[in-house]
């Protein structure tokens, strides 16, 4: 049965933090969930907005797999690679694209909607990546036990909205949600995912190309 419990008590070793674990419909664990809070106390700060954000490509793919920015972000895209990288995004939150480029291109790309950008390389392939804009500045990927803690003050305390996605959802574009009320700066939230994830995509990777 799908639930969502809260457990009042304070966190084993840590303090100040909202920590979420997150299971599939077995109640295993799951790993690089996106996790956001939304509301009047979690609004992302200027200092958030203006900083630039990094998804670079590295071994022919995208590092880090998943970024999650706040709404208005700049990200820009680093490749690490020898090889050139040719980014793009069809994307309604984002479409863009960056043609072949080695080391850095000349400037960041500014994602001001809120959603799901499905990344892509038009040279390899398999190269999948993912970039979550939130309207929020608390936010965090689970781990491989299915943890994230979210850092959080005693003036948050209140009602939130509790924002949950992955990338084996059948829609990426509709993220899972719950009402919360937070009432401990250390605070206990096991969150049940709702609806059945996709299998994971494997892809074959060609260690050779053209472009050197």
């Amino acid at each position: 049965m799908n639930k969502l419990l809260l457990l009042l008590g304070l966190l084993g070793g840590a303090s100040h933090a909202l920590e979420i674990t997150i299971t599939d419909e077995l109640g295993k664990p799951v790993a690089g969930t996106a996790v956001w809070l939304t509301g009047k106390s979690w609004q992302a700060s200027q200092l958030q907005q203006q900083k630039t954000y990094s998804m670079g490509q590295k071994d022919r793919a995208f590092t880090p797999h998943t970024l999650i920015v706040p709404s208005n972000s700049q990200v820009e895209f680093p490749n690490f690679d020898s090889i050139l990288h040719h980014v793009y995004s069809f994307s309604q939150a984002k479409s863009f694209e960056l043609k072949l480029y080695r080391d850095k291109p000349l400037a960041p790309v500014q994602f001001s909607q809120a959603g799901v950008v499905e990344l892509g390389c038009n040279i390899h392939d398999w190269m999948l990546g993912y970039i979550l804009v939130v309207n929020s500045g608390v936010y965090g990927l689970s781990d491989a036990k299915g943890k994230v803690s979210l850092a959080i003050e005693s003036s948050q305390l209140g009602n939130a909205q509790l924002n949950i996605w992955h990338e084996r959802f059948e829609n990426l574009d509709k993220p899972e949600s719950l009402p919360l009320t937070i009432t401990e700066v250390s605070q206990q939230v096991q969150y049940q995912i709702k609806q059945p994830l996709l299998d994971k995509l494997e892809f074959l990777t060609d260690e050779t190309d053209d472009y050197e």
